[in-house]
């Protein structure tokens, strides 16, 4: 492995982790963690769990929370949210393309600035609706494509650089159509711009449940 190499794979592995979690650490995104996922219950899975930003949002509602993280540095990073919780959390997985979790045994999936990262969007979303319960559901706030032609034309172009910086992370994800495209039924949905860059933040906040298979 080249010194270049080694260089690129400590910042994705080491600093880009803790970078992220001191830039998702807003109040500003707080106050939409807190809408996405207050009112969350049961075992939930969360893919994308980072440095554990969301947990203190989660109400006594929650049992347990199935942490699925590609980033090992996080654990680390999460330890303070963990430890001053009584939610207890799990490692399970490290990729949302493979969940080693049983079908059907888990009420709620979370995900928070996730879907975006995901190399295959569409196998992940069939494995978040294999570890659904029936009746479980999907909640979630992402940032992706905006509905404005010249912001898209922007995403597009930045988006090379984009995921060279931002650890595989797409400005352009259509969120509500994968969605559909999944086999999910959206049942809740805000969408807007955010303060700060339009091609950054538009938002895509709600919940979706699998549509039933026929």
């Amino acid at each position: 492995m080249g010194q270049d190499a080694r260089r690129m794979g400590l910042y994705r592995s080491q600093v880009l982790p803790r970078c992220m979690a001191r830039a998702m650490g807003t109040e500003e995104l707080a106050k939409h963690r807190e809408r996405a996922f207050g009112a969350v219950s049961g075992r939930v899975l969360e893919l994308g769990f980072g440095a554990g930003l969301n947990l203190p949002y989660y109400p006594a509602e929650v049992s347990a929370v199935l942490a699925v993280e590609p980033a090992l540095i996080n654990r680390k990073l999460a330890r303070k949210r963990i430890d001053a919780s009584p939610i207890p959390v799990e490692w399970v997985g490290l990729e949302g393309e493979s969940l080693p979790v049983e079908s059907g045994s888990v009420d709620t999936v979370t995900s928070s600035w996730t879907l975006c990262s995901i190399g295959n969007l569409a196998a992940a979303l069939s494995e978040v609706r294999r570890v659904l319960r029936p009746g479980g559901c999907l909640h979630f706030v992402e940032h992706g494509m905006a509905p404005d032609p010249g912001i898209r034309r922007w995403q597009a172009r930045l988006n090379p650089l984009q995921r060279f910086c931002f650890g595989g992370c797409s400005l352009d994800v259509p969120i509500d159509l994968c969605l559909e495209k999944a086999g999910f039924e959206i049942t809740e949905l805000e969408v807007g711009y955010m303060p700060g860059l339009k091609v950054q933040s538009f938002l895509y906040e709600g919940v979706a449940r699998p549509r039933p298979v026929i």
